[in-house]
């Protein structure tokens, strides 16, 4: 149980029929409470790095070494995933390093512009082993949750994947990223629909957004790989602030970061249990 391809655990999970959580790090202390959290469920799981976090870290390097360390060293099947990158440079970047996948977003692009670009990219992953993710309509961002004429059209995506020749898609059904509370509303219907057209796994982007019982019924409906980020965060910095609220003099970090990562080791924990279920 190490270091393993993200489409080894996507496809065992499709076959299964079960969802496969992804969990954005933020920080080394986010990489090891997804793993902890994983190990508690006995459950596989997606360590994913944004673009942005990379960023935020000077560079991919850093943070994306960690995350590798820190899968290497799991008790479960773990995978590492660079995630929303609009740089080609950044992509190769992570297939140097040994990410097993990658999510190349064009999605912001005109459909013919996404197409060809998101060609190139898989083209050159593939050629170093890489599974890649992209993404079609346009899933919600922190303006809000977008208008159902972006959401995904089935048969443009079954189009898309086969020009591309992607892994795995990411699609617009309802979901907005960012979101703080789990009000978003799913188009099942949608999903059924993109999964019979398509003929790889589908991604829902924005899950902190959708109540439990809807992501199981979005996994039931024909989603596989799970994206949580904004409700982990909300879990680890409430944990912080209370932290701090009880002992203001607090100034080693240490005391106050060891129950926010527990926080969040708590909530991946309780979403891959949700995924699990799918197996009954």
């Amino acid at each position: 149980m190490t270091l393993v391809p993200t489409g080894e655990l996507i496809a065992e999970a499709r076959a299964a029929g079960r969802g496969l959580g992804a969990f954005n790090v933020v920080q080394l202390e986010h990489a090891t409470a997804i793993v902890a959290g994983a190990e508690q469920a006995r459950a596989p799981v997606v360590l994913q790095i944004s673009e942005n976090t990379a960023r935020y870290h000077g560079g991919l390097e850093p943070v994306g070494l960690a995350a590798l360390a820190t899968a290497r060293r799991a008790a479960v099947p773990v995978a590492v995933h660079l995630d929303h990158a609009t740089d080609p440079r950044m992509v190769a970047e992570a297939c140097g390093l040994g990410f097993g996948s990658v999510m190349y977003d064009a999605s912001a692009l005109p459909y013919e512009e996404n197409l060809r670009a998101t060609a190139e990219i898989t083209a050159r992953c593939h050629d170093d082993g890489v599974w890649v993710e992209a993404e079609l309509g346009e899933v919600g961002g922190k303006d809000g949750v977008h208008a159902p004429g972006v959401r995904t059209d089935p048969a443009e995506a079954a189009a898309f994947t086969a020009a591309t020749g992607v892994d795995a898609l990411a699609v617009a059904v309802g979901t907005s990223h960012a979101m703080t509370d789990k009000t978003a509303t799913l188009d099942f219907a949608l999903i059924a629909g993109i999964r019979e057209a398509v003929t790889v796994p589908l991604v829902l982007h924005g899950s902190s957004g959708v109540a439990d019982q809807d992501l199981a019924r979005a996994v039931h409906s024909g989603m596989t790989k799970i994206n949580i980020s904004t409700h982990l965060n909300a879990a680890f910095t409430r944990a912080v602030r209370d932290r701090l609220s009880t002992d203001p003099r607090t100034v080693d970090p240490r005391r106050y970061l060891a129950p926010a990562r527990d926080a969040v080791t708590e909530e991946v924990a309780s979403y891959l249990q949700v995924l699990k279920l799918q197996l009954q």
